[in-house]
């Protein structure tokens, strides 16, 4: 729950400053890109539908893996910019969709593995395996991640606010 959380505000966070630069992302595409960043963790719905029941219905090998990696993210954020009408607003979904899902693979990197390597032979599939050191700065379940998350999006909200109100009462 703690990654979760940690994703969405750490994603908050980065589309709402770089809407202050696009015109565009206003809060519902912020909101879009934010959707993106957990688009990886759907790898989990394994605990809910294993890869054998979904091998065995379809007679197709799956397997749930495959999603928490670029290649799951580009398949994904495909399949949610479907659900826009407009063309305009297709790549617009799938480019926030996409950055979302990518800045939880790159949040995810740092991580500690009990082997010392990054987990970027994950990520990168299909292209071919290399894993460099990870600099372990924290295990998924430290709480103290979801804190220093929490924290950056509620500055970024005030921000935020501060300069909604300013740009308003100089409008007036």
């Amino acid at each position: 729950m703690a990654e979760w959380v940690s994703h969405v505000c750490l994603a908050y966070a980065l589309f709402t400053v770089a809407g202050w630069a696009v015109d565009w992302l206003d809060g519902r595409w912020i909101a879009v890109g934010v959707v993106g960043s957990i688009l990886p963790d759907l790898d989990r719905l394994d605990l809910v539908v294993s890869d054998e029941f979904i091998t065995a219905a379809t007679g197709v090998p799956f397997e749930w893996a495959g999603i928490n990696s670029i290649g799951g993210a580009v398949v994904l954020s495909a399949i949610g910019a479907l659900l826009f009408t407009r063309p305009s607003h297709q790549r617009r979904g799938f480019l926030l969709l996409f950055a979302g899902a990518c800045s939880h693979l790159v949040v995810d990197l740092p991580q500690r593995y009990a082997d010392g390597l990054m987990l970027t032979n994950k990520y990168l599939f299909p292209l071919p395996p290399w894993r460099p050191p990870t600099p372990g700065w924290y295990v998924s379940a430290d709480r103290w991640v979801a804190v220093v998350a929490v924290a950056v999006a509620l500055v970024v909200f005030l921000v935020d606010r501060y300069r909604s109100s300013a740009a308003t009462v100089g409008d007036q």
